[in-house]
């Protein structure tokens, strides 16, 4: 069951918006408000963060003085009442415990964390390492992939923002799989990710000194995203999907990149592919199917996937490529895309491709 929401109809006439960020002050947050502060038919009226509540916003990122005339508060349910829009951008476990005091007192509300997205509470339990305490509330949002389930995210009233990682995975891999193009089976993804994944608070592992000239692997198959990718992409292939996921870190800012390997069905080859691609994403405005081999700097600051393959005719695998910036279309500007959709406005409204300088 999902949770929908009456249509809103955005006017030409100057309706206006009106939005929240809970926890604004860390990375995601931050990048939804640089984003939607561009643009004049949202107003972001309230910006809660916990340990810069009662500062403002240049005092904690310098890069937006003189352009963000905002405040830090703590969380207070009572000014968010009749809020079109909620983003919740908190840590993973505590959206669990916000998110239904919002139930029915706003409008529309997209949670960027992991608190939503599983259906299960045991495999919830299991890769997060806590209890859900909002386990009646697991099933209702809405996948926010925009690319797969855009139709389902235009009627919703609670939307399940995906994963970075998941991002960079479920889009090369779900049009391949809902073909028959690829096997369920044996899928192994290996994604290398910038520090600012893991967010802003501090620690000594994401300290310059530590990460510095360094690759490291981490959750080796124990990572929290593998029961969504798994989800989703079963969902694409009519089938279960099992695969093996390891994430590193490297000594980049921003960015993800996935590459992954899939046994290929005999009947399909290179053009097979291409025309599945093209089929799939004909009409996506942040897909790009590329020839060249995908990489990270061309997708930093915006709102793209960039998608690779080549068929491995030795080993009768396709080999994929991906990536994404996984703060923009890994989070904020998938936020902001879904949002979009939400409000029957274009898809792509404020998430140009023009880069500019982020405060990260």
């Amino acid at each position: 069951m999902h949770i929908y929401a009456e249509p809103f109809i955005h006017t030409t006439g100057g309706e206006v918006i009106h939005a929240a960020i809970i926890g604004a002050s860390g990375y995601s947050g931050a990048e939804l408000l640089r984003l939607l502060a561009q643009r004049t038919d949202v107003s972001v009226d309230v910006i809660t963060a916990g340990a810069s509540a009662g500062k403002s916003v240049d005092e904690v990122y310098p890069a937006f003085s003189g352009t963000i005339d905002l405040r830090f508060t703590s969380l207070d349910y009572a000014s968010l009442e009749g809020m079109d829009i909620v983003f919740v951008a908190l840590p993973s476990g505590e959206a669990m415990s916000v998110v239904p005091q919002l139930m029915g007192k706003v409008g529309r509300i997209i949670d960027l964390g992991g608190d939503f997205r599983l259906s299960s509470t045991s495999l919830y339990s299991r890769y997060y390492g806590r209890a859900h305490t909002a386990p009646e509330l697991l099933g209702t949002a809405v996948y926010g992939l925009p690319e797969i389930f855009k139709e389902q995210i235009a009627a919703a009233a609670f939307v399940a923002n995906p994963g970075c990682y998941p991002t960079s995975a479920i889009l090369p891999l779900y049009p391949l799989l809902k073909s028959g193009c690829v096997s369920p089976a044996g899928i192994v993804i290996n994604s290398v990710s910038g520090v600012s994944g893991a967010g802003r608070s501090s620690s000594v592992e994401m300290s310059f000194a530590e990460v510095n000239e360094n690759v490291r692997a981490y959750k080796v198959g124990r990572h929290q995203h593998i029961p969504e990718m798994e989800m989703v992409l079963s969902k694409g292939a009519g089938a279960e999907v099992t695969l093996s996921f390891v994430p590193h870190l490297v000594p980049i800012t921003r960015g993800i990149y996935s590459t992954i390997h899939a046994t290929l069905a005999k009947s399909c080859d290179a053009a097979a592919l291409s025309e599945v691609y093209r089929n799939a994403y004909a009409d996506a405005s942040f897909v790009r199917i590329r020839e060249s081999i995908p990489q990270i700097k061309d997708v930093v600051n915006s709102n793209f996937c960039d998608i690779g393959f080549t068929v491995d005719q030795r080993t009768g695998q396709v080999i994929i490529t991906s990536t994404i910036d996984n703060l923009v279309k890994g989070a904020a500007g998938q936020a902001i895309q879904n949002m979009n959709i939400m409000f029957a406005l274009p898809e792509g409204l404020g998430l140009g491709t023009r880069k500019e300088e982020a405060y990260v």
